[in-house]
């Protein structure tokens, strides 16, 4: 029998372990959604993650449904609301599909959550155990920036994390569920491992207070920090500072906008995001970027245009770092590496080599990088410039504020080396591998016809910025958790 408590039982720490925020790993990442059935299918079908388990009314959960997205030590929870009451139906109305919480695994919960409310932190929610004569879990979440929380999780019995990345349930209420898609992801895997970092955009101003508060709440450090000379246009900027756990188990940069001529990346996710700081992008890492992004853009993903010329000018500056540090050159092909559109960046290290996909969502908000290092631990510092003039092509075209008139030329040169049309959009028809798949039970066969979009409503912004905080959620006697942030 399934029960739900909120007086956990004390789990001894290793022998040597004295910090209680002490982070083992990223248990998992929680993304609300406004359909978690329909939202599962475009992350399996898309990224290739399998659709693991579920909770929902069929298992006992009566406020809210999750679906458990696994790929290598990425564990991805999509949660949808059942009721109105439910946080998650509030914050989907005010920002749309995103990521509410980023859980880690501890020695134990309770601990890590009462030191980090003595360093200065804000509860969400108290401690409470799930669990059933197989285990228990325990989990206690503290609040961050704007709508997102850090949820402590600590695990004992058959609902330890090593079982649970063997592929045992996540936590009692959930049961495994097999789609038809994990088959072909099987067959054809996306090769992503677990996640690299997280970027959070906060207001301007606030980011030094972001950075101090995670220094102190959760005992992180300054890993790297980047200006707006380092990271700008002639047109947009913004800065980042990057935050790392003690064990360097994950990096967190977090960025604010700057003054430029136009609106910055950073300002344009937080209009559209209720002006509430929150998660910009994942980094998904791979062992091999040439074939990652090669399957991922045959399923379709949407990854952000560099113009030719790009690659004129980085093999000499990339190559250049590389020998003047004593490494080896970039063995990937380069011919390929071009085709594909990844970005290659350099320093004392190594390389790395990224690529970013565009917003997954209809708002301009959460989007993935697919990151792989060989060697560098930065963020491809050499790439900001041509990454931001892409990222700006594309605010364009959603429509934001028009460019001075002496610098429309401009724009229209850069659409051509992108082979970019702003006047008219087609719609392309969906891989031909989807419909390799065959539907779920129950489920129809998808229609391959395209949908014009002649006219767009422009939304309502907000002028006032919104305070941060979440809405504490109420949970069934059932075992639900309702927002532990999923993380490897």
């Amino acid at each position: 029998m399934t029960t739900a408590h909120s007086t956990p039982k004390p789990i001894p720490a290793p022998a040597g372990s004295t910090d209680p925020l002490q982070l083992i790993d990223v248990d998992h990442v929680r993304l609300y959604v406004g359909n978690a059935k329909q939202a599962a299918y475009f992350y399996a079908h898309t990224f290739g993650f399998h659709i693991s388990q579920l909770a929902d009314l069929t298992t006992g959960s009566r406020d809210e449904a999750d679906y458990l997205l696994t790929q290598g030590n990425i564990r991805l929870m999509l949660t949808t609301s059942l009721t109105k009451g439910h946080p998650a139906a509030e914050e989907i109305k005010l920002y749309g599909d995103g990521v509410k919480d980023v859980a880690f695994t501890v020695h134990d919960a309770v601990k890590a959550y009462e030191q980090a409310i003595r360093n200065g932190g804000k509860s969400a929610k108290e401690p409470r155990v799930i669990e059933d004569e197989r285990g228990a879990v325990t989990v206690a979440s503290i609040h961050t920036y704007g709508r997102c929380i850090h949820t402590f999780v600590s695990r004992t019995g058959h609902y330890a994390l090593p079982n649970v990345k063997k592929g045992a349930e996540f936590m009692p209420v959930f049961k495994k569920i097999d789609s038809p898609v994990n088959a072909h992801n099987a067959a054809h895997p996306c090769g992503l491992k677990y996640v690299d970092h997280l970027v959070g955009n906060v207001e301007e101003g606030k980011m030094n207070y972001w950075v101090q508060w995670y220094e102190d709440v959760m005992g992180f450090k300054m890993f790297k920090h980047f200006d707006d000379k380092d990271i700008s246009t002639e047109y947009s900027a913004l800065m980042s500072k990057v935050m790392s756990s003690g064990n360097n188990l994950i990096k967190m940069p977090i960025n604010e906008p700057a003054a430029g001529k136009k609106k910055s990346q950073i300002q344009e996710y937080l209009d559209w995001h209720d002006n509430t700081p929150g998660v910009q992008h994942l980094a998904l890492r791979t062992d091999d970027e040439l074939h990652s992004v090669a399957e991922l853009r045959r399923r379709g993903v949407d990854f952000l245009s560099l113009p030719d010329t790009y690659y004129d000018v980085v093999w000499d500056r990339v190559e250049k770092t590389l020998r003047e540090h004593g490494h080896d050159t970039v063995k990937e092909d380069h011919k390929r590496i071009k085709d594909l559109g990844i970005l290659v960046d350099a320093d004392d290290e190594g390389y790395l080599l990224q690529l970013f996909t565009k917003p997954l969502q209809d708002r301009p908000t959460l989007f993935f990088e697919i990151i792989c290092r060989r060697g560098s631990q930065s963020f491809g510092k050499g790439n900001f410039k041509a990454l931001f003039e892409a990222l700006e092509l594309e605010q364009e075209r959603r429509g934001q504020p028009e460019l001075p008139s002496n610098d429309l030329g401009r724009l229209h040169e850069m659409n051509q080396a992108l082979g970019l049309t702003v006047t008219q959009t087609t719609p392309t028809a969906p891989p031909e591998w989807i419909t390799a798949i065959p539907p779920a039970s129950g489920w129809p066969a998808r229609s391959r016809s395209g949908c014009s979009s002649p006219g767009w409503s422009a939304g309502r912004r907000r002028a006032s910025t919104k305070a941060s905080g979440s809405t504490s959620s109420r949970r069934s006697s059932s075992a639900r958790l309702l927002s532990p942030s999923r993380s490897a």
